[in-house]
């Protein structure tokens, strides 16, 4: 997984072993929310 943070406004997301496919796109609030769920655990059972 590769994730671009340096572009303005957004956060591009992308699988680093396709660099060619799509990318995900989340603005800084819905990422920040994203990795304060991976810190809370609330993926592990997923």
């Amino acid at each position: 997984m590769e994730v671009a943070s340096n572009l303005p406004g957004i956060i591009a997301v992308r699988d680093s072993k396709d660099p060619d496919g799509p990318a995900l796109i989340f603005t800084p609030a819905e990422w920040r929310a994203f990795l304060g769920g991976v810190r809370a655990g609330e993926f592990n059972d997923v």
